[in-house]
């Protein structure tokens, strides 16, 4: 799933923006959840994680400018991706790390041709998200949001934090390669999240929510070392 905010003082200019998100993702099979803010203020108090951001810089009080500097000094690491009237105010972006801006009128090419370029790099920013592909449908899982992996007759079934169970058809040693140092495989059924253990003991790995991992007695030599060394760069 995919986070969108929409943070724009014209509700008309919302109502396109929305509607323009909504359709392209829709056409790529792709879940989405859409917040509106009809301030930087109010986008500020909001405290869910955000993957796309649509932020107006010409806005009443706190402009979009000073909204973007407030949110990546908070550690806001999502896709910034401003909406002006005038180009030239765009040059103080580079200092807020912006994606792209748009200009108001909003023509539906140019912003189908920003987001295919976004879509790419959120698709390739592989240490963060996983694509997940069923049938035609399409999701980006964050690495973040995964406990562990199973395979079971062929088939993954990624058991979120959430407790959601995504299930789809992929062999478990090309997903292993798509992930980062944080996952292990510690079983040939089984990858698990380092960040949710919270226990080894007999060949057994204890994730947060109770689930009990086994962990073959091959892998478990191997497993204590890497423990130590994921809670060594964690403090790093």
């Amino acid at each position: 799933m995919i986070r969108v905010a929409v943070c724009d003082d014209e509700k008309y200019m919302a109502d396109a923006i929305t509607k323009m998100t909504a359709d392209f993702f829709c056409g790529k099979n792709i879940e989405t959840v859409i917040e509106r803010f009809s301030s930087g203020k109010e986008l500020l108090k909001y405290g869910k994680t955000i993957d796309i951001l649509f932020l107006d810089i010409q806005m009443k009080e706190m402009d979009g400018m000073e909204t973007a500097r407030t949110l990546r000094s908070r550690g806001f690491k999502g896709f910034l991706i401003f909406i002006t009237i005038l180009k030239e105010t765009v040059f103080e972006a580079f200092e807020v790390q912006a994606y792209d801006y748009l200009v108001k009128p909003i023509d539906v090419s140019c912003f189908e041709k920003t987001m295919e370029r976004l879509l790419t790099s959120m698709q390739s920013a592989g240490e963060a998200n996983l694509l997940v592909r069923r049938g035609c449908e399409s999701r980006l899982v964050p690495f973040d949001d995964i406990v562990f992996c199973e395979i079971i007759d062929k088939k993954v079934y990624l058991h979120l934090a959430s407790l959601e169970i995504i299930d789809y058809y992929e062999r478990l040693e090309r997903l292993e390669g798509k992930l980062d140092g944080r996952f292990f495989r510690c079983h040939r059924s089984f990858l698990i999240n380092l960040q949710y253990l919270k226990s080894y003991k007999n060949q057994t790995a204890y994730m947060d929510g109770g689930k009990q991992i086994p962990v073959s007695r091959l892998r478990g030599k191997e497993f204590s070392g890497v423990i130590l060394r994921y809670m060594k760069e964690r403090r790093l």
